[in-house]
């Protein structure tokens, strides 16, 4: 496992927009998983002093990512939904992303994004659609 999850880190640091934009990190993975995180700053809040719902969404979507292209699997989101639950607080949010349905073209994730503690703040859900399968 700590090999896939070196390789994994080294496949997503190329995700300059997650990595660099919002500071996510991978803590775990496995085909159909991943757990990802990220620190909060000011730079991921809105005029309110809250924490922007893309900045939850980008986490969220990035989990999906690592949990669904492993094992020269590509996938990419053909359809997500997102329902804010309830402001964030503390400065460390986790997303984990488990695989619901896993098709030849199309596979289902549903990803839970919360706090450092515990609170639910989103629920995600996202179709990803399958551009190359592992049997290719």
């Amino acid at each position: 496992m700590a090999d896939t999850l070196k390789k994994l880190r080294e496949k997503f640091s190329e995700d300059q927009f997650v990595v660099q934009g919002i500071g996510a990190r991978i803590e775990e993975a496995s085909y159909g998983y991943a757990k990802c995180s990220m620190e909060i700053t000011p730079k991921h809040c809105n005029c309110l002093g809250v924490l922007m719902g893309g900045a939850i969404f980008t986490l969220a979507d990035h989990a999906f990512a690592v949990a669904s292209n492993q094992e020269g699997r590509e996938v990419v989101t053909q359809a997500s939904q997102i329902t804010f639950l309830q402001h964030t607080k503390g400065k460390h949010l986790t997303a984990v992303a488990r695989q619901v349905k896993d098709g030849r073209h199309v596979c289902f994730y549903e990803i839970k994004v919360t706090d450092e503690f515990g609170t639910e703040v989103a629920f995600v859900t996202i179709n990803g659609y399958v551009t190359r399968d592992r049997v290719d």
